[in-house]
């Protein structure tokens, strides 16, 4: 069996998070992808600071060893504790700077976007998102929460490969900018 031509377009996907990250890395040419590597960053317990800096150096480590074109990352549309709020702000920067830091091209999707490109439904739970990305990704399981929430990143900004960044799905109708 021939190895598969390679896809043209190698996306980063990342579900931020104050103790535990997402991340993955697809390629994608727009209608197909695969997995290139996938799982969590775990900072567990560490003083904040260092888990800042743990984000930050794990979060450049990935960019470092896939190279990829573009990171996609889930942005903050609310939290119910205003600390929770800002620690997630928190390692959002770090991430986003590790990011660029390393030349790669950033984008932002709501989560209901993403689960609007990825499940059909921008109120899907996170069992759909885990099936759908299991599925889309032809992967032999369902990945845990944070992993397929990234993966869902990451195919979201690959099935909006080529459309102009105006034309790109709105979270909602108070979203669109025409």
């Amino acid at each position: 069996m021939a190895p598969s031509p390679p896809l043209r377009h190698r996306i980063l996907g990342i579900d931020p998070g104050s103790r535990n990250t997402g991340f993955g890395v697809i390629d994608s040419d727009g209608r197909q992808s695969r997995v290139v590597a996938s799982g969590c960053i775990r900072v567990g317990q560490h003083p904040w600071p260092e888990r800042l800096g743990l984000i930050f150096d794990r979060v450049a480590d990935l960019v470092a060893a896939h190279k990829p074109h573009d990171m996609a990352v889930e942005q903050l549309i609310f939290a119910r504790d205003p600390t929770a709020a800002l620690k997630l702000g928190q390692a959002r920067g770090a991430l986003l700077c590790a990011g660029l830091k390393g030349g790669v091209t950033v984008h932002e999707y709501s989560p209901k976007s993403v689960k609007l490109a990825v499940v059909g439904s921008g109120g899907a739970d996170k069992a759909q998102v885990q099936h759908m990305v299991r599925i889309l990704l032809n992967l032999p399981g369902p990945p845990g929460e944070d992993e397929a929430d990234a993966l869902a990143i990451a195919l979201c900004h690959a099935h909006s490969l080529g459309i102009p960044q105006r034309k790109r799905a709105a979270a909602s109708w108070r979203d669109f900018r025409p």
